[in-house]
């Protein structure tokens, strides 16, 4: 397995990555509010390598068998101006997708993954790095718990 950045020829594998994920939070999400649109595979994907491109940002992948079995997003987003008026906006990067195939996980690819963006992320001054997590899925909040991440913020939801 190797780690590379993002290559145009893994488009597809990207997209099937993605895809990957969604449905798993669809099979997880108990508030059933989280859909697959039939329009997701096509456009979600650009919306990601978008906002990678346009805030300084990384994806790698990770490879086997010339296949993208894995993939990491990050992005240094920029602070608004009221967020200076009670927050110090150390920079950070913010790990935006992470996702293993099901076919590979628990063989180190998100370790090396997450352990690429990080190294990344301090090459180019990152004090911190944040990601939200779907609050059901428990495999990635342990994933990152062990990763040394904690929680800063909780969202809170209540059907009315």
């Amino acid at each position: 397995m190797k780690i590379i950045e993002y290559e145009d020829k893994y488009l597809e594998d990207v997209k099937d990555l993605l895809v990957e994920l969604e449905e798993y939070i669809l099979t997880i999400d108990e508030d059933e509010l989280d859909q697959l649109h039939p329009d997701y595979r096509e456009k979600m994907v650009i919306f990601d390598l978008k906002e990678v491109e346009d805030n300084n940002g990384k994806c790698f992948l990770a490879i086997e068998d010339d296949k993208a079995v894995g993939l990491i997003m990050g992005t240094i987003p920029p602070y608004e101006e009221y967020d200076y008026l009670d927050y110090k906006c150390p920079k950070r990067g913010e790990i935006t997708e992470l996702i293993v195939t099901s076919k590979t996980r628990n063989s180190g690819i998100g370790n090396a993954l997450i352990e690429r963006m990080e190294e990344y992320f301090k090459s180019v001054g990152c004090e911190y790095i944040i990601v939200d997590v779907f609050a059901y899925n428990k495999n990635a909040i342990k994933f990152y718990d062990k990763k040394g991440y904690h929680p800063r913020m909780y969202t809170n939801i209540k059907k009315l």
